[in-house]
């Protein structure tokens, strides 16, 4: 397994609707195990193939115990929504904003066997589905602000030097960062 550098804003694969997963086997489980090492060694709740430079739909999660991945989610929703409360991205490290999400989400999808998964979450486990469906499809959770906290946050990207926090975070991590794909094209975006 491999830790796996994290794409940050800017990065075009994190604007790109991901593709369906069509392949399972070896280089698949690699993906996953090596998100699902990165996602801990960062103590992320979820990451998403798209934040490590895989265009496929793919996401990892660890919300209070309860654990796995999902390949080619698709979410059910609840019509009511949870409070809203602050979230944060690996992808646009130092933010954190108020995003509105709905109560519960139910994800249906394949594990990396292509064995039928289906998975229910409230609160935090729906957010991260959620905001982690939204990465796969080109969204990040800044896009669903408005009002004052889109503002705040729309200033708060274009004055970070997203460019000099990604040269520490990969001068930090320098160590533990390897390579999961060995010369493969596995949906790697150069």
């Amino acid at each position: 397994m491999a830790i796996l550098n994290i794409r940050i804003i800017g990065d075009p694969v994190l604007r790109t609707v991901a593709d369906p997963v069509t392949e399972f086997g070896p280089e698949l489980a690699k993906l996953v195990a090596d998100m699902t090492e990165t996602m801990e060694d960062v103590e992320g709740a979820g990451l998403a193939a798209p934040q490590v430079g895989v265009s496929q739909r793919v996401f990892t999660y660890r919300i209070g115990g309860v654990e796995g991945h999902i390949i080619n989610p698709v979410l059910e929703n609840s019509e009511d929504f949870q409070p809203d409360q602050v979230e944060g991205c690996l992808s646009i490290p130092g933010l954190g904003f108020p995003v509105r999400r709905h109560r519960l989400t139910r994800v249906t999808g394949v594990d990396l066997h292509g064995n039928p998964v289906t998975v229910e979450g409230e609160g935090m486990l729906a957010r991260c589905f959620q905001h982690e469906t939204d990465h796969l499809d080109g969204i990040l959770y800044t896009d669903r602000l408005e009002g004052d906290d889109r503002k705040a946050a729309l200033r708060a990207i274009r004055n970070a030097n997203y460019d000099a926090i990604t040269e520490q975070t990969t001068t930090k991590r320098a160590k533990t960062v390897g390579t999961s794909f060995g010369g493969s094209s596995f949906g790697i975006t150069p």
